[in-house]
């Protein structure tokens, strides 16, 4: 909700006083707001087009709009089903994240939530990210800084990730085709076992795994245990409406990979998902080759 003060500094600053600032690498910005701090009424535009990346606003004044999209340009379907997520850093501070479209504001992280450095996220086509610097009499040691990713709403188990969609989480089993999409499309994919669940907030829980095999993996969220292990261990978070059970089946394991961590998705008992494997490999219709030996 657009406070009745910041109106008329929204129109006169958007019309009058804008200013572009452009990132050096096209996925990560570092400002600071000592180049304006003699105009602090100033926005400065920012223009990211990656998928993830990161800001970082020193000594925040005055205003900058961030810009965010994708590194290759998407068709106008693809663009209203892209969704951005942010992640403050847990020092974040000196400011106000709103998200503004034909001039309008809605707050969507105060300055005093950032702490907590949970994760946001919104749709593309809602608008752009504006940021507010609070005034402050000494900004000296004021930094506004968060990490963001643009990710799909449709795709193998993102109805699984909660911040996504909060309220809309669904566990429940994937299709067969599903499945095959899971394996071969998803940041992770391998096999193992649950071995224990850690509480973790209202959302999610935070479940050890212990995997015989990995497919592939986005980034390192899964560490080999070297040649006496054999095996493959991390942490996934399972959304809260998703009951785990420690020990006994082995099952497959595929999920998404959000600022560094892993999220379930699709995971049907190993056996199970090895039968189906097995049937559109002899049928040809097999959508990509993984090693289940």
């Amino acid at each position: 909700m657009l406070r009745p003060w910041a109106a008329h500094w929204v129109a006169a600053v958007l019309l009058c006083r804008a200013v572009a600032q452009y990132s050096s690498d096209q996925c990560s910005w570092r400002g600071s707001g000592l180049s304006h701090e003699s105009h602090r009424r100033d926005v400065e535009q920012v223009y990211l087009r990656c998928s993830q990346g990161s800001l970082e606003w020193l000594y925040p004044t005055g205003a900058i709009i961030v810009n965010l999209r994708p590194n290759i340009e998407p068709s106008p379907g693809h663009m209203s089903g892209l969704h951005v997520c942010i992640k403050p850093q847990v020092y974040s501070q000196g400011s106000h994240v709103y998200l503004e479209h034909a001039g309008d504001l809605r707050l969507l992280l105060a300055e005093k939530d950032q702490a907590q450095g949970t994760v946001h996220c919104f749709s593309l086509a809602e608008g752009v990210l504006f940021v507010e610097a609070i005034p402050q009499a000494d900004i000296s040691r004021r930094i506004t800084a968060f990490q963001y990713e643009l990710v799909p709403s449709q795709g193998p188990a993102m109805h699984m990730f909660p911040y996504l969609q909060p309220g809309l989480v669904a566990c429940k089993p994937c299709s067969d085709e599903e499945v095959l999409m899971a394996v071969c499309t998803s940041d992770f994919a391998g096999s193992g076992v649950f071995q224990g669940v850690a509480p973790g907030t209202n959302k999610h829980s935070l479940a050890t795994v212990t995997l015989r095999r990995l497919f592939h993996q986005k980034s390192r969220v899964f560490a080999w245990g070297g040649a006496r292990g054999r095996s493959w261990s991390g942490r996934i978070n399972v959304p809260a409406q998703c009951s785990v059970r420690p020990g006994g089946d082995e099952y497959l394991l595929t999920g998404s990979v959000h600022f560094g961590e892993a999220w379930l998705g699709c995971a049907p008992r190993y056996k199970d998902f090895l039968k189906l494997y097995i049937q559109v490999q002899n049928a040809g219709t097999n959508p990509c080759q993984v090693d289940t030996n």
